[in-house]
């Protein structure tokens, strides 16, 4: 395996505050059964982590809203001390108390932040980005590309500071159907957005997945990602190191952000640098886009 590990960690939780109608874990509320296991699960990973003392970047996955939860709080805090590691980021709506990110560490906190429109109010989300920014944490915005939301996009994309990185995923229905005229639009705020806007053949490709990238349940289980079920392994298992290593993928496809930005051949780590964990491009150009995927239709699987 490499030196460094990537882990995608996801526990019991999936309960959520908002509403988005695409979304199956909407406003579903954990029982306080779920959410002790949750708990428990999350200590134990932040105790692994910790003690692990290699150089590791962690990506909270959670199916709901996390950050209105302690626990989660806690954890980042902590982990943002721990020297080995270099990042520890969250995706997230971002609606609960920011305050507490003060006493991380700026070193290596970051957030995967996404707007939903006519869940939140707009200002009030962006006011959280700006102090954010202020606070000198590492930051991505995103949003769901929903036909009828392209000019709330357009507008948080003026109300932004103008460094920050617009992600905008398509929509699982609409990916590869937007019209010519609608990828322009989009491309327009994101110009990494035609990368998310298909599903990338990945059966036999290179992938760091289940080397230097993993994902990871509550129970320990580790897989190569979130879209391959079978186990390789539990991290408190002993010697469970020894059980990462080089393989392909064995997907027909991949068009989430999460799997395919792990495909050697699509070099996503060139576009966005340190910022990969956290989905944060700090120059993003549309011709980086495309000649990514010009490269990648010209290699061989």
């Amino acid at each position: 395996m490499s030196d460094g590990l990537t882990i995608l960690w996801r526990g019991p939780l999936s309960g959520c505050n908002y509403d988005c109608g695409y979304c199956p874990f909407a406003k579903r509320r954990d029982s306080r059964a779920t959410l002790a296991a949750d708990r428990a699960a999350l200590e134990r990973f932040t105790d692994w982590a910790i003690a692990r003392d290699r150089p590791t970047s962690i990506l909270f996955t959670p199916w709901g809203e996390a950050l209105i939860r302690r626990h989660y709080r806690d954890a980042i805090t902590r982990l943002s001390h721990a020297p080995h590691i270099d990042t520890v980021a969250i995706q997230t709506n971002l609606s609960g108390s920011i305050g507490w990110i003060a006493g991380c560490d700026p070193r290596a906190t970051a957030f995967w932040a996404t707007y939903h429109p006519g869940e939140t109010d707009r200002a009030r989300f962006v006011d959280k980005i700006h102090a954010l920014a202020a606070m000198g944490v590492r930051y991505s915005v995103g949003v769901v590309a929903l036909r009828e939301h392209f000019e709330a996009i357009e507008r948080l994309r003026a109300d932004l500071p103008p460094d920050a990185y617009l992600w905008i995923n398509a929509e699982e229905s609409l990916q590869g159907c937007y019209s010519d005229a609608e990828v322009e639009r989009l491309a327009a705020i994101d110009p990494l957005f035609e990368l998310n806007n298909r599903a990338w053949p990945s059966r036999g490709r290179a992938c760091a997945a289940g080397d230097s990238a993993i994902s990871v349940s509550g129970d320990g289980t580790a897989r190569r990602c979130h879209f391959i079920p079978t186990p390789i392994g539990n991290i408190y298992d002993p010697g469970f190191d020894a059980l990462l290593r080089p393989s392909p993928c064995p997907q027909a496809s991949c068009n989430c952000h999460i799997g395919y930005s792990h495909l050697k051949d699509l070099d996503l780590p060139a576009l966005f640098g340190d910022g990969m964990v956290e989905r944060r491009a700090s120059r993003p150009r549309r011709d980086d886009a495309r000649r990514t995927i010009a490269r990648f239709a010209g290699g061989a699987a």
